[in-house]
């Protein structure tokens, strides 16, 4: 079900979070008057869905692009942007309402004061932190469901009665997006690491850097996916090649083996004496059916000579 427009805040011992879900550009406008320091390019980049990931930093604040993946039915994953204006005592996210643990993190500080206090009770910056480590975190379930769907399709891959190619495409086209996300979002989390540091007492080092041992984590899974998935390709195609050998080998004998009674066919077929034909008449010794057992037996016993010289070839022979 689509988000609707929403804009909430939520303060603790001085720190606000305002969240913005699906904001007008008056919205921000509306925003930007409370702190006249914003850029008003950063309120279009918040607003557009095309922005590469990025950190402006001004004297009295940071704004922060970043990119998660959600959930989609026709492309697997696709890209959600969150914007960040991040200052002292303020944080103010901005996003289309598609990053379902951001809303849920906010409810939980809006309901629970003793969690509000643990998630807000620090910094402007470790509250950044917190948001991030919650997407990374869910990043983290969403690759754990790329992977079993990997697993699954490996007895696809090995089943003859099915095509494994549409799957492994699917599974590609959401490892690579992942892996675009992650890339960005790796090198974002180290700049941020010595931004978000201008507004908190406390050292934040340690805790940006479990979030990058997280996004590390995501990266690697995401590199063996990518291989296990060409292998699967590459098995894909060649047993499916093989698949395609097999039948056009078993045609190419079935038609080699019709040979023998299209040539005599052919050739009682012409407008020519031949023996036995309708010109010189039929033959009678064994019936009037002479003829047609003759042409039959001529047909067939090259055609077994053929079969028994594949047999021995081995071309007939079932592999094991």
């Amino acid at each position: 079900m689509e988000a609707q427009k929403r804009q909430e805040s939520v303060t603790n011992n001085g720190l606000t979070w305002t969240d913005m879900q699906k904001p007008a550009y008056a919205d921000l406008v509306e925003l930007g008057k409370k702190h006249p320091s914003f850029n008003k390019l950063n309120f279009e980049d918040s607003l557009s869905k095309i922005q590469l990931p990025k950190i402006d930093r001004y004297e009295d604040h940071v704004f922060v692009i970043m990119h998660f993946p959600t959930p989609d039915k026709e492309r697997g994953f696709v890209f959600s942007q969150l914007s960040i204006f991040m200052g002292a005592d303020y944080l103010v996210t901005v996003h289309q309402g598609e990053l379902k643990p951001i809303e849920e993190l906010f409810n939980i500080c809006v309901k629970d004061d003793g969690l509000r206090q643990t998630i807000m009770g620090k910094s402007s910056g470790y509250l950044l932190h917190k948001i991030i480590d919650t997407l990374v975190d869910d990043m983290l379930h969403l690759l754990m469901k790329v992977v079993g769907n990997i697993e699954d399709i490996e007895d696809l891959v090995f089943d003859e009665r099915f095509s494994a190619s549409r799957q492994l495409a699917l599974l590609r086209r959401e490892i690579t997006t992942l892996r675009r996300i992650v890339l960005h979002l790796k090198r974002t989390v180290i700049d941020l690491t010595k931004d978000v540091q201008r507004f908190s007492k406390e050292d934040l080092s340690a805790y940006f850097k479990d979030v990058q041992d997280h996004v590390e984590k995501v990266a690697e899974t995401l590199e063996e996916a990518k291989e296990t998935v060409e292998i699967y390709k590459d098995t894909d195609f060649v047993l499916s090649s093989e698949k395609t050998n097999k039948i056009l080998a078993v045609l190419t004998i079935i038609f080699t083996l019709s040979i023998p009674a299209t040539v005599i066919g052919a050739f009682y077929g012409m407008n020519v004496n031949i023996p036995g034909g309708i010109q010189t008449g039929p033959w009678t010794q064994l019936g009037p059916y002479t003829t047609f057992i003759f042409v039959l037996l001529i047909s067939l016993v090259p055609a077994a000579l053929m079969f028994v010289w594949f047999y021995r070839l081995g071309w007939l022979e079932r592999p094991r």
